[in-house]
């Protein structure tokens, strides 16, 4: 069955298969890319043919699926490539249907769940997560002005970005929604003189983001608190929330929305920042679904403004990063793979094995799967919306030209 799969899936490059027994089968249309996997035993060849996105990533977590020539993220650049040039099978077809119908409740999020499902991810120690993201930990997509440039520098670009799109002013209250480890409310309230309040459901980051707050100085400006958005009941003259709205779920876009509504000021900005699926409303693959981000979504942009409409915010920008998220990607992952043998001491082989497969993965997603990151820029009051786009490059937290 895997070889009658295999025979029709593969129009794009060469995929050699060897199976548990070391029979070795060759299924090619292009000679490049050519990419060898070996499968090493019985159970992971018939799993693959019936769920071969969750058996693909358990089987190369647990070391019954390698990569013989090439690596991880060849593997599913091929089958990605592939992705693009067929229609599903049948089956395929009814997973992702039954899949879309019961999303609602993959997505449940209520306030006791989505903090488990946070701790799920974010609740490792601070010294994994510094092997490969930059100094100053920052966990979403960077922005590049090229493509050469660092990660550390891309993540400072990031954060001046996104303060420009705020417009900023001395003594003004900001609200950070997915706060992380503190480090743009840190440097909103360094560059701008601005009052942070930071909501986290990681005990972890909330630990890290208070000890970087009183080692800078500035607590008394800046604070966190292990607290969901639905939670809180301050008003605040800006308001921003990064990477953390694919862990709202899409059940609670309304009542998302709704509450930046309430929390803004009359006079206030907000900003979103989230990734987004460009190819209309989808679902969260089963095996990221179930390792790594349990009740996350990642929201095409026709859904997140549907919800949004009714909240009476108003859209003033919405701007949409398309390669930026993949460099990020590329570059974390390959510093994932330097200090492998430190995170393997720290949490095993399977631990290291699937993170390889989540940066791997969602590396190609963005290449070639029709992923994106979005920001959108929001007010009360049409007002206080810039007139043209001429001020994210004209104030002290803009790009440099």
């Amino acid at each position: 069955m895997l070889n009658y799969f295999f025979s029709r899936f593969i129009q794009v490059g060469t995929l050699t298969v060897i199976d548990f027994t070391g029979k070795t089968f060759i299924f090619s249309k292009t000679s490049a890319p050519a990419i060898v996997m070996r499968l090493h035993s019985k159970k992971i060849a018939r799993r693959l043919w019936l769920n071969p996105e969750l058996a693909l990533g358990e089987g190369y977590m647990s070391g019954e699926i390698t990569v013989e020539d090439g690596s991880i993220y060849d593997l599913l650049y091929l089958l990605a490539l592939n992705m693009r040039e067929r229609s599903f099978s049948f089956l395929q077809t009814l997973r992702n249907t039954l899949s879309y119908f019961f999303r609602a409740f993959h997505q449940y999020n209520s306030i006791s769940k989505a903090k488990s499902n946070v701790a799920h991810h974010y609740d490792l120690n601070k010294e994994f997560y510094a092997y490969f993201l930059d100094s100053d930990l920052q966990y979403s997509c960077a922005y590049f002005h090229h493509l050469g440039e660092t990660l550390e520098s891309a993540q400072q670009h990031k954060k001046e970005h996104l303060a420009a799109k705020l417009k900023l002013q001395p003594s003004q209250k900001v609200l950070d929604i997915g706060s992380g480890w503190g480090g743009l409310a840190l440097h909103l309230a360094k560059e701008a003189d601005v009052d942070v309040t930071g909501l986290t459901l990681s005990q972890e980051q909330l630990a890290v983001a208070n000890e970087r707050a009183e080692k800078a100085g500035l607590s008394h400006r800046v604070r966190f608190y292990l607290r969901d958005y639905r939670q809180e009941r301050e008003t605040y003259d800006r308001i921003i929330s990064v990477g953390m709205f694919e862990h709202v779920g899409v059940n609670y876009y309304p009542q998302f929305f709704n509450q930046v509504y309430a929390l803004l000021n009359n006079d206030g900005i907000a900003v979103l920042h989230s990734i987004g699926c460009s190819i209309g409303p989808s679902t969260t693959g089963p095996w990221i679904q179930k390792y790594l981000f349990p009740g996350g979504y990642c929201p095409a942009l026709s859904e997140t403004l549907s919800a949004l409409e009714p909240s009476k915010l108003i859209v003033t920008d919405i701007e949409l990063l398309h390669h930026h998220y993949a460099e990020t990607l590329r570059q974390w992952r390959e510093n994932f793979l330097y200090h492998y043998k430190r995170i393997k001491l720290m949490f095993g082989e399977q631990f290291c094995r699937m993170w390889e497969f989540y940066l791997a993965g969602c590396e190609v997603t963005f290449r070639l799967r029709g992923y994106m990151v979005f920001q959108i820029q929001m007010v009360k009051d049409l007002q206080v919306a810039p007139l043209t786009r001429n001020y994210l490059y004209n104030t002290l937290f803009a790009m440099n030209r």
